[in-house]
């Protein structure tokens, strides 16, 4: 069974619509070394193909566009040789990176059909798409926080986009966004119901696809922006803006342990969302924590490529000396959900151990990301 199929559709004025669909629908399409074999030339050939006007990328099923990496396999890695630069993490993470990085600067229309769980991986394939469409069933987070890793593929980029400062706020809790959330926050760009992808396909069939992609980029835009005008009434309650002007002040603070005593010290009430926001942040990572609040902080000066190049410096340093290992052990190998993280509290985790986590493991002129275009 191949892990990605790819199909292509006829389309207006002689064009085709290149279709790519993650097709590992048992692991809710988690994101895949060999998927991202696949996805990056295929896409680079459509790129180049003046016969394709628009790429459509979607997962299997209805559960999932993609519920994150494929993480187990580098665990085992890491176990066999702790405290080194691990091959199978390099690559992997590098070649995720460059798959992300190809995703936000595509030329053409980009559409990700983000039903369901669309989570770590899957936020850095959508997050980059021109088109990002949410249903009734989307699920978006960065949980990071839970392994001991924390928001990449992109999330130094496009958490510093979000509405009101709140990129981190996700990156800090995990918390889930349904998909008024993600429309709010700037997560997702159109909504259609998850019954209606098909209908969502054939309208795209419909449009009179020219040869300038910012036209056809715009002429995209007007028919996503009319079928979710009669589809309104479907949206789901946001979660998230009820409680915007007090998360917003809980985060005005100079310093992350502030941040998180501020946000755990909200009265949730009876709302369950806010609640298991702070649980995530309670029981999270608290290394992971500092992680978040630097990179955002030091990523908002950042080009998309020296984003992505910071990224793969933390991922790898997250594996040497960080908690990354135990996080998998904890929520994926022994699933005793029991993470012993090296640090009691945020408030423990010394700067020198933050300061380490930023040291790239690479000179400059051989970081495996160095050829990305700066820009």
């Amino acid at each position: 069974m191949d892990v990605v199929t790819f199909s292509t559709r006829a389309a207006g004025n002689g064009k085709t619509i290149g279709i790519a669909t993650l097709n590992s629908e048992r692991s809710l399409n988690a994101l895949s070394l060999p998927m991202v074999e696949l996805l990056e030339p295929q896409l680079k050939a459509w790129r180049d193909d003046p016969k394709v006007a628009c790429v459509w990328l979607e997962g299997a099923g209805e559960k999932a566009f993609c519920a994150g990496g494929d993480i187990v396999a580098m665990y085992k890695a890491m176990q066999e040789r702790p405290g080194e630069v691990v091959n199978e993490v390099e690559d992997f993470f590098t070649r995720e990176y460059q798959l992300d990085y190809l995703i936000q600067t595509f030329p053409k229309p980009f559409v990700v059909w983000g039903s369901g769980i669309v989570m770590g991986g899957g936020m850095g394939l959508m997050n980059g798409a021109s088109h990002r469409i949410v249903t009734e069933s989307s699920r978006l987070a960065m949980p990071e926080v839970t392994i001991g890793l924390y928001p990449d593929v992109g999330g130094t980029y496009f958490l510093n986009r979000m509405t009101d400062g709140l990129g981190l706020l996700m990156g800090l809790t995990g918390a889930a966004m349904n998909a008024s959330d993600a429309l709010y926050l700037q997560l997702a760009d159109h909504f259609a119901p998850q019954a209606e992808k098909e209908a969502v396909l054939t309208r795209l069939e419909n449009i009179e696809w020219g040869d300038t992609a910012a036209l056809n980029k715009e002429k995209l835009s007007d028919v996503l922006n009319q079928f979710e005008l009669a589809h309104q009434s479907l949206l789901p309650r946001g979660q998230v803006k009820p409680h915007r002007e007090r998360l917003i002040k809980a985060m005005k603070a100079d310093d992350v342990v502030t941040v998180v005593n501020n946000i755990l010290a909200l009265d949730a009430g009876d709302d369950k969302w806010l609640k298991r926001a702070q649980q995530g942040l309670a029981n999270g990572c608290p290394m992971t924590a500092h992680i978040v609040w630097n990179q955002l902080q030091h990523g908002s000066r950042l080009s998309l490529a020296d984003c992505f190049k910071l990224e793969l410096t933390l991922s790898v340093n997250c594996a040497i000396k960080g908690d990354f290992a135990e996080g998998i052990r904890a929520l994926l190998i022994d699933k005793d959900n029991q993470p012993k993280w090296s640090h009691a509290s945020v408030a423990d985790v010394p700067a020198e151990a933050i300061d380490e986590m930023f040291i790239s493991p690479w000179r400059d002129d051989t970081h495996p990301l160095q050829h990305l275009a700066k820009g």
